[in-house]
């Protein structure tokens, strides 16, 4: 019998139940899950190991990967440009990175970029793995880059290259990578154990991953999502795993525990407020969660309703019943979202990954029986 540690209020014991099944199964090896309700902190669970041999707990200060749930933190980072007057969505990315408007792509604009619409899920022609390490020659191979499809006329999940692009433009407006960007505005000044980019000091705190035997299944296989899950080079490699963690790619090298990730979400739920302090408008948490394509994904297997960078839960409903529930999924099974009609932020993470590409069943039931709670 696995020990849940942590805390649930009464309502939600339910919760605790489905979390505590979960492990009785042999579904998880080690996870945590967080939910906050206008504010406040309702549920916190964790349970399990933090390595692959049982000696070492998962417990509240341990980091996990959450792989493409960064990309919900990408997501608020441009939101704030837009929210202090620096960037528009509706503006062309080439106004902010003039490169870009090479084979194509000048009138691409921000919000196309961030839902995945722009036509570079990835590179289609053999390179070094080892590439992806470089941030300034991936941009330059973006921003020369052809499309791979029609641009405003389908999405097309950007599982790697979203960072850079995303990361791009941030660095173009403000200065700064947004790894230092959330650490000085964000998790630093709220205490958030969020990192972008980690400290080799952090690095003992990080959960050893449990991998799936198997690959995803990615249903229909085209040209896009080859370049962007399929080939040798796809994903950074021949640099190991310390490398990553250090690296800053807001699409994939987030480290995170569900505490902090749901209360950054449960501020997107409520109004903007984290800890009393206002850290994005409550026009602005609309308009980066509203659609801007919704349709049969070229690359996933789903038919998507994106925002700004926010997968919209109207389509596949990962995050409970409600269809202005917005969030992001990671590889493995983490996600995190933001429920604003109920004002409820949640995450999940662990380190036994699976190989749902989204709506793993594991947060999916906890979630579910949540709501059921409210």
């Amino acid at each position: 019998m696995v020990e849940i540690a942590g805390h649930a209020s009464p309502r939600f014991a339910a919760v605790k139940d489905v979390f505590a099944a979960s492990f009785e199964a042999g579904e998880e090896l080690g996870a945590r899950f967080t939910l906050v309700e206008a504010g406040e902190t309702v549920v916190d669970l964790w349970a399990g190991s933090a390595d692959r041999t049982g000696a070492k707990p998962f417990d509240d200060k341990t980091l996990t990967p959450i792989f493409s749930t960064t990309k919900a933190i990408a997501a608020l980072l441009i939101a704030r440009l837009v929210d202090q007057g620096k960037l528009d969505y509706v503006q062309t990315v080439a106004s902010v990175w003039p490169e870009f408007a090479a084979a194509g792509k000048a009138s691409i604009t921000i919000e196309q970029l961030m839902s995945h619409q722009d036509g570079l899920s990835g590179f289609p022609d053999p390179m070094d793995p080892s590439l992806w390490f470089d941030w300034d020659a991936i941009c330059a191979k973006l921003a020369a880059m052809a499309p791979l499809w029609p641009p405003g006329t389908a999405s097309g999940y950007h599982p790697i290259t979203f960072g850079y692009l995303a990361g791009e433009v941030f660095r173009r407006v403000d200065g700064r990578r947004m790894g230092a960007a959330l650490r000085e505005d964000l998790a630093g000044p709220f205490g958030l154990d969020i990192w972008i980019g980690l400290p080799d000091s952090e690095f003992g705190r990080v959960a050893e991953l449990q991998r799936p035997k198997a690959l995803p299944d990615f249903g229909h296989q085209n040209p896009a999502t080859r370049a962007a899950f399929l080939t040798p080079w796809a994903q950074p490699g021949g640099r190991g795993g310390i490398d990553l963690k250090r690296f800053d790619l807001p699409s994939a090298t987030g480290q995170a525990t569900a505490a902090a990730l749901a209360r950054l979400m449960g501020a997107l739920a409520n109004d903007g407020w984290l800890d009393g302090e206002d850290i994005l408008s409550p026009a602005l948490i609309a308009e980066a969660a509203r659609q801007r394509i919704r349709g049969q994904d070229l690359v996933l297997p789903f038919e998507i309703s994106w925002g700004a960078g926010f997968m919209r839960n109207e389509t596949v409903h990962p995050w409970g019943p409600g269809n202005a529930t917005f969030g992001h999924a990671g590889w493995g099974g983490s996600c995190a979202f933001a429920d604003p009609e109920r004002r409820l932020g949640g995450a999940y993470v662990m380190n036994r990954q699976s190989t749902d590409l989204l709506g793993d069943g594991r947060p999916r039931r906890l979630i579910e029986a949540a709501y059921a709670a409210l």
